[in-house]
């Protein structure tokens, strides 16, 4: 999966543990850019743009699997744990057609529930992230509660560095209704739930389920959505497949489409034509696409509610201060202020803040005006931006 969506070359095998070390590498979201509708030609730095399609880079970390006990160090559990502190999402790939066991050996398909690789996972993590949340939890309790304070202030400052925020905790504590000014009351169950809703509100997850293209994938599939999980059936095989087909010039095909066209067929041999029709068949005609693409969007735009927000310098001709077209492209959060997306693009013009210009209306935004997705906006600051 991590190869396919990155195309970045990794040890792929069929046995537990293949990934020992961290895999990091750059995929990108997809998008319709707005040079379509202002009709100019853009000239991209730091993302690109094919065919009216803005691809927007994201890193992706691919991690050892947990196995029962990683919690408490089994398998590379701790190692695991250690690199998703500063995640912003979590894309949980498990084997839909069931042929690996909760250990990560192959078995016969069909043979193992890929639910169960869902629970463990989570299981795993929450218990992880109890064991941080109780760690000097009775000094902490009293200290709060003596100085009338919410519990969620002092374990703001120690989850910070797993990126937890106050405004997760406050979620937390809305979803399981424990009172944040009487800690000391909290059961170990409590805690639990605390944990096991600040997992969910700060990690969001959601699951790869691959292998799509095998027949016995299906009922798995359908049976991960009934108990509540984000699936998303894919085929990294597939995917990747294809990537390095595209990158040969022997097809047309971005991330993300419905279909490809094949540009050179007397390149490929018997075996390989007959591998491509398979993939259309069974993967992209009963699925939509290979998955992989979708899992990406659908983590930043979907479960992390971002959107796209286009900063340029004159918002006339929708240039920077080199003259490039739509240069930029930044993923932000929803509801965030014209100034705090100043602030993005330099300290200076969050500090020194005027206003804002709506490259559309040309109409001048306030500091709390909250932008919004596809916005192409110009920041005029007292100081100028070194």
């Amino acid at each position: 999966f991590f190869s396919a969506a990155t195309l970045k070359s990794v040890e792929i095998a069929a046995f537990p543990f293949t990934t020992i070390k961290p895999n990091r590498g750059v995929a990108y979201l997809r998008a319709p850019c707005v040079c379509g509708e202002f009709n100019v030609q853009d000239n991209p730095v730091s993302s690109a743009c094919v065919e009216r399609t803005r691809l927007v880079p994201v890193e992706l970390i691919d991690c050892p699997g947990l196995i029962r006990g990683a919690h408490i160090g089994k398998g590379l559990g701790n190692q695991f744990l250690d690199e998703v502190r500063k995640a912003d999402a979590l894309i949980v790939v498990c084997d839909a057609a069931g042929a690996s066991d909760e250990n990560g050996q192959p078995c016969d398909p069909g043979t193992h529930d890929p639910l169960e690789d869902i629970e463990i996972f989570e299981s795993e993590f929450d218990q992880w992230l109890l064991g941080l949340v109780k760690k000097d939890w009775e000094r902490l309790s009293r200290i709060s509660e003596a100085s009338r304070k919410k519990i969620s202030e002092s374990l703001e400052e120690k989850l910070s560095g797993l990126a937890i925020t106050g405004e997760h905790m406050a979620h937390a504590l809305e979803k399981t209704g424990l009172d944040p000014y009487k800690p000391t009351t909290w059961s170990n169950k409590d805690l639990m739930s605390f944990a096991v809703e600040l997992r969910k509100t700060s990690k969001p997850m959601i699951v790869a389920a691959n292998k799509a293209d095998q027949n016995i994938a299906e009922d798995n599939i359908k049976r991960l959505r009934e108990s509540g999980y984000k699936v998303i059936p894919t085929s990294a095989e597939a995917e990747l497949t294809l990537r390095r087909a595209s990158s040969a010039g022997i097809i047309k095909y971005k991330p993300g489409d419905r279909d490809f066209e094949l540009l050179k067929p007397d390149v490929l041999t018997a075996g390989q034509k007959r591998g491509l029709e398979l993939i259309k068949e069974k993967v992209l005609k009963r699925w939509g696409s290979t998955g992989v693409q979708d899992i990406l969007n659908i983590a930043f735009f979907s479960l992390l509610n971002s959107i796209l927000v286009y900063p340029v310098e004159d918002a006339e001709k929708l240039t920077d201060h080199a003259g490039r077209v739509l240069p930029d492209v930044y993923l932000v959060r929803k509801g965030m202020t014209a100034r705090e997306f100043a602030g993005l693009i330099h300290a200076d013009l969050k500090e020194s803040f005027i206003f804002a210009i709506d490259a559309r209306t040309k109409r001048r935004l306030g500091e709390d005006y909250v932008v919004q997705n596809n916005d192409v906006l110009q920041i005029v600051a007292a100081k100028a931006r070194k």
